[in-house]
Protein backbone atom coordinates (compact mmCIF):
# COMPACT_ATOMS: atom_id res chain seq x y z
CA UNK A 1 0.00 0.00 0.00
CA UNK A 2 2.63 2.39 0.47
CA UNK A 3 4.45 2.28 -2.60
CA UNK A 4 0.89 3.34 -3.99
CA UNK A 5 1.24 6.44 -1.66
CA UNK A 6 4.47 7.67 -3.36
CA UNK A 7 2.50 7.08 -7.45
CA UNK A 8 -0.54 9.29 -5.78
CA UNK A 9 1.86 11.40 -4.76
CA UNK A 10 4.35 11.89 -7.74
CA UNK A 11 1.20 12.45 -10.09
CA UNK A 12 0.00 15.64 -9.03
CA UNK A 13 3.69 17.03 -8.65
CA UNK A 14 4.29 16.04 -12.01
CA UNK A 15 1.14 17.80 -13.31
CA UNK A 16 1.39 20.89 -11.05
CA UNK A 17 5.34 20.84 -12.39
CA UNK A 18 4.06 20.81 -15.82
CA UNK A 19 1.22 23.13 -16.16
CA UNK A 20 2.95 25.64 -13.64
CA UNK A 21 5.70 25.67 -15.98
CA UNK A 22 3.26 26.18 -19.16
CA UNK A 23 1.51 28.75 -16.80
CA UNK A 24 4.88 30.64 -16.09
CA UNK A 25 6.01 30.51 -19.35
CA UNK A 26 2.62 32.14 -20.82
CA UNK A 27 2.88 35.15 -18.08
CA UNK A 28 6.55 35.76 -18.43
CA UNK A 29 7.47 35.48 -22.46
CA UNK A 30 7.55 38.39 -24.30
CA UNK A 31 5.14 38.40 -27.00
CA UNK A 32 5.31 41.08 -29.53
CA UNK A 33 3.46 39.50 -33.22
CA UNK A 34 4.01 40.82 -36.08
CA UNK A 35 3.67 40.10 -40.15
CA UNK A 36 7.34 38.78 -39.94
CA UNK A 37 6.66 36.77 -37.33
CA UNK A 38 3.63 35.00 -38.47
CA UNK A 39 5.15 34.22 -41.52
CA UNK A 40 6.29 30.43 -42.30
CA UNK A 41 9.50 29.94 -42.29
CA UNK A 42 10.70 27.15 -44.50
CA UNK A 43 14.42 26.53 -43.73
CA UNK A 44 15.47 30.13 -44.21
CA UNK A 45 13.72 30.61 -47.56
CA UNK A 46 11.13 32.58 -48.54
CA UNK A 47 7.81 30.65 -48.85
CA UNK A 48 6.61 30.56 -52.89
CA UNK A 49 3.20 29.15 -54.06
CA UNK A 50 0.94 27.09 -52.37
CA UNK A 51 1.64 25.71 -49.13
CA UNK A 52 -0.57 22.53 -49.85
CA UNK A 53 1.17 19.88 -52.50
CA UNK A 54 0.40 16.46 -53.14
CA UNK A 55 2.88 13.54 -52.58
CA UNK A 56 3.27 10.11 -54.50
CA UNK A 57 1.57 7.39 -52.73
CA UNK A 58 5.07 5.62 -52.34
CA UNK A 59 6.23 7.81 -49.61
CA UNK A 60 3.63 6.46 -47.13
CA UNK A 61 3.46 2.66 -48.77
CA UNK A 62 7.54 3.29 -47.46
CA UNK A 63 6.76 4.63 -44.08
CA UNK A 64 3.80 1.89 -43.88
CA UNK A 65 6.50 -1.12 -44.38
CA UNK A 66 8.72 0.34 -42.30
CA UNK A 67 6.32 0.90 -39.37
CA UNK A 68 4.95 -2.86 -40.08
CA UNK A 69 8.71 -4.04 -40.35
CA UNK A 70 9.97 -2.24 -37.07
CA UNK A 71 7.44 -3.75 -35.17
CA UNK A 72 8.04 -6.81 -36.53
CA UNK A 73 11.70 -6.17 -34.91
CA UNK A 74 10.57 -5.22 -32.13
CA UNK A 75 8.46 -8.14 -31.23
CA UNK A 76 10.87 -10.54 -32.10
CA UNK A 77 13.40 -9.37 -30.03
CA UNK A 78 11.75 -10.88 -26.76
CA UNK A 79 11.13 -13.84 -28.23
CA UNK A 80 14.98 -14.48 -29.09
CA UNK A 81 16.03 -13.36 -25.26
CA UNK A 82 13.48 -15.97 -24.12
CA UNK A 83 14.15 -18.81 -26.90
CA UNK A 84 14.93 -21.87 -24.45
CA UNK A 85 12.14 -20.86 -22.01
CA UNK A 86 9.65 -20.82 -24.96
CA UNK A 87 10.06 -24.07 -26.38
CA UNK A 88 8.59 -25.73 -29.35
CA UNK A 89 5.25 -24.22 -29.21
CA UNK A 90 7.14 -20.57 -29.27
CA UNK A 91 9.33 -21.51 -31.93
CA UNK A 92 5.97 -22.49 -33.80
CA UNK A 93 4.44 -18.66 -33.03
CA UNK A 94 7.26 -17.29 -33.90
CA UNK A 95 7.35 -19.18 -37.48
CA UNK A 96 4.12 -18.24 -38.15
CA UNK A 97 4.56 -14.50 -37.20
CA UNK A 98 7.54 -14.34 -39.01
CA UNK A 99 5.09 -16.57 -42.77
CA UNK A 100 2.48 -13.83 -42.27
CA UNK A 101 4.86 -11.05 -42.29
CA UNK A 102 6.52 -12.63 -45.19
CA UNK A 103 3.07 -12.87 -46.91
CA UNK A 104 2.77 -9.23 -46.68
CA UNK A 105 6.02 -8.67 -47.90
CA UNK A 106 5.36 -10.77 -50.84
CA UNK A 107 1.93 -8.87 -51.37
CA UNK A 108 3.55 -5.70 -51.40
CA UNK A 109 5.89 -6.81 -53.71
CA UNK A 110 3.98 -7.99 -56.29
CA UNK A 111 1.61 -4.75 -55.88
CA UNK A 112 4.91 -2.72 -56.79
CA UNK A 113 4.99 -1.29 -53.59
CA UNK A 114 8.67 -1.30 -53.57
CA UNK A 115 9.32 0.08 -56.68
CA UNK A 116 10.75 3.60 -56.54
CA UNK A 117 9.41 6.30 -58.97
Amino acid sequence: MMSYFFVLLCVPLAALLVFGGLAMSRMLAPHHPGDLKNSAYECGEVPIGQAWSQFTIGYYLVGLLFLVFDVDVALLYPWAIAFRQAGWTGFVEAGLFLAVLAVGLLYAWKKGALEWV
